[in-house]
């Protein structure tokens, strides 16, 4: 199946309308198998960036690692030839897409440690509506163990103080603190489930869950003790987006590669780092 014909008309108004859209069978065994090749490597050898989110008492675990793409040959192989990029873009409605970055999320057998909700733009070292993040589990995932999204947040017009992931894993890498000057409390989606349309879905290999990152999101956890899961996460760009260096803190922080390859803020990404993966021209 082309991609123009996996991306339907459905996929494109839920992702603007809702903020997430899901799409099945987006790939089969072949990309799979160079995916879970590139995490076994990225376990074995995990990048300087790599940390443990959680580490329970029973000894469960929360593994994450970033932007290995550049020295992780299939991760590699997958952005830039699967055609995720053109999925992307033809999701968001937009006629290019730059790649950003790539996430990993490895949570051992039986975890409990759910992602709290929050906004993936606000701690990114760029500013744009048209960003999008691909959620791709590797193996089946449980609805209640999947990443869930407040229907329509990605619009809400309010800038909220976001959680200091630092406070999470101790790792001075982490640490984002939003002045509350400027914004107003984040909302308690946990303790207030009742009052919001909170959207997931059980997920098969290949499904991708593709969400604008201003959408609220989090989870993730709550497996059953039988069940693992692994998580390979692809961040994309459309035109609209331009550099941004945070004064109360980014994470990942881009903003010294940024730097040195001579983009500054205001600038449009782009460049070896930041390549334009895919063009409706």
């Amino acid at each position: 199946m082309g991609i123009e014909s996996l991306v339907t008309d459905k996929h494109i108004d839920q992702y603007s309308t809702d903020g997430a859209t899901l799409i099945q069978n987006a790939f089969g065994e072949e990309w799979l198998s160079v995916l879970r090749a590139g995490m076994d490597l990225n376990l074995r050898e995990p990048s300087e960036r790599s940390r443990m989110w959680n580490r329970s008492e029973d000894g469960h675990t929360t593994f994450y690692d970033g932007q290995t793409w550049l020295s992780n040959p299939h991760y590699r192989d997958f952005i830039e030839n699967s055609g995720m990029a053109e999925i992307a873009g033809r999701v968001m409605g937009v006629q290019s897409v730059n790649f950003f970055f790539d996430t990993i999320f490895s949570r051992s057998t039986g975890t409990q440690f759910r992602t709290p909700f929050h906004q993936d733009e606000p701690y990114w070292s760029v500013e744009g509506f048209d960003c999008s993040s691909a959620w791709m589990p590797l193996m089946s995932c449980e609805k209640r163990s999947a990443l869930e999204f407040v229907r329509g947040s990605h619009r809400w017009e309010q800038r909220f103080a976001q959680t200091n992931f630092g406070a999470l894993t101790g790792d001075e890498r982490d640490q984002v603190q939003f002045s509350q000057d400027d914004t107003v409390p984040f909302p308690d989606i946990e303790g207030n489930r009742d009052e919001y349309e909170i959207l997931s879905w059980d997920m098969e290999p290949g499904d991708i869950a593709i969400f604008n990152a201003r959408i609220i999101h989090g989870g993730s956890g709550l497996l059953r003790e039988d069940r693992d899961l692994s998580v390979f996460n692809t961040q994309w760009l459309g035109p609209d987006v331009k550099i941004k260096f945070r004064s109360e803190g980014m994470d990942p922080d881009h903003s010294e590669v940024m730097t040195a390859a001579g983009l500054g803020p205001g600038d449009r990404v782009g460049g070896e780092l930041y390549p334009e993966l895919w063009s409706a021209v």
